[in-house]
C-alpha cells in the first residue's frame, strides 16, 4: 500500500494519492459526485488515469459506486460511523495488544519520538492532525502488532475510511489534548509489555473518540 511519506513513481500513483488526500480531509467534500472529465482537468490528467484512481478508491472504501448515479464519495453518517468503530475497536484493540508483545524496542522508542513531534501539534489545544502512513501513531501501532493479516485488514481495509472520520470531524476541538494524552498512556502500556492494559486503553480510546465524531454528526444533522 502507498502511504503518504512514499514517493509515487507513476502518474496514476501521483494522481490516486492526491485524490484520495483531497477527499480524506473533505477537499472533495463527502458525497460529492465525481467526474472523470472534471477531475481529468483538475489533476491535468486523462480520463483513463482518473477512472483507475477512482477505481482504486472504491477498494479503499472511500468512493462507491451507485446504479444510475456513477461514483462518489461516501457519505459520513452516524450509522457509518457505528459499524466502522465497532470494526475498529476490536482490530485496533488487537493490535495494541500484538504491539506490547512484539514491536521491538527500536520501534518503541520510534512512536515515543512519534508523540514528541505531535505534541509541537496538540500543544495549543486546537487541533491533533496526523499525515497518513508512518506519521500517524496507530499506523505505526498495526505495523508494530506484526500479524499481516490483521495489517491488511487495517491498512488496506478500512484505514482511509477511519482517516475520514478522524480528520474531518474528529482532530479538533476539545478532546484534542485528552486524545494525546490517551496516545501516551498506550504508548506506555506498550513499553511496559502490558498486552492486556494496551488492549483495554486502544479500546477505549476509539470509543472515545467515536463519540465525540457522533456529537459533532449529530449537531451537523
Amino acid at each position: 500500500m502507498a502511504t503518504a511519506n512514499v514517493t509515487p513513481i507513476t502518474s496514476a500513483d501521483r494522481t490516486f494519492i492526491q485524490l484520495r488526500q483531497d477527499i480524506v480531509e473533505g477537499v472533495i467534500p463527502a458525497g460529492a459526485k465525481l467526474s472523470e472529465t472534471e477531475l481529468s482537468t483538475k489533476y491535468q490528467v486523462s480520463r483513463a488515469v482518473i477512472r483507475e484512481a477512482i477505481n482504486r478508491l472504491t477498494a479503499c472504501h472511500i468512493v462507491e459506486r451507485r446504479a444510475n448515479v456513477g461514483a462518489r464519495v461516501v457519505e459520513l453518517s452516524e450509522a457509518g460511523l457505528q459499524e466502522l468503530y465497532e470494526i475498529r475497536e476490536s482490530l485496533e484493540g488487537m493490535a495494541a495488544r500484538l504491539a506490547a508483545r512484539n514491536m521491538t524496542m527500536a520501534e518503541i522508542n520510534k512512536l515515543l519520538n512519534l508523540l514528541d513531534t505531535h505534541f509541537e501539534t496538540v500543544r495549543e489545544g486546537e487541533s491533533y492532525y496526523q499525515e497518513a502512513g508512518d506519521y500517524d501513531f496507530h499506523y505505526r501501532i498495526i505495523l508494530g502488532s506484526k500479524n499481516q493479516q490483521l495489517i491488511t485488514l487495517l491498512t488496506e481495509g478500512i484505514y482511509h475510511l477511519v482517516r475520514m472520520y478522524r480528520v474531518q470531524l474528529g482532530m479538533a476541538g476539545p478532546r484534542v489534548t485528552t486524545a494525546y494524552a490517551e496516545h501516551k498512556h498506550i504508548a506506555q502500556a506498550i513499553l511496559n509489555r502490558d498486552e492486556e492494559l494496551a488492549e483495554i486503553l486502544m479500546r477505549r480510546h476509539i470509543t472515545y473518540s467515536k463519540n465525540t465524531i457522533a456529537k459533532k454528526l449529530a449537531s451537523q444533522s
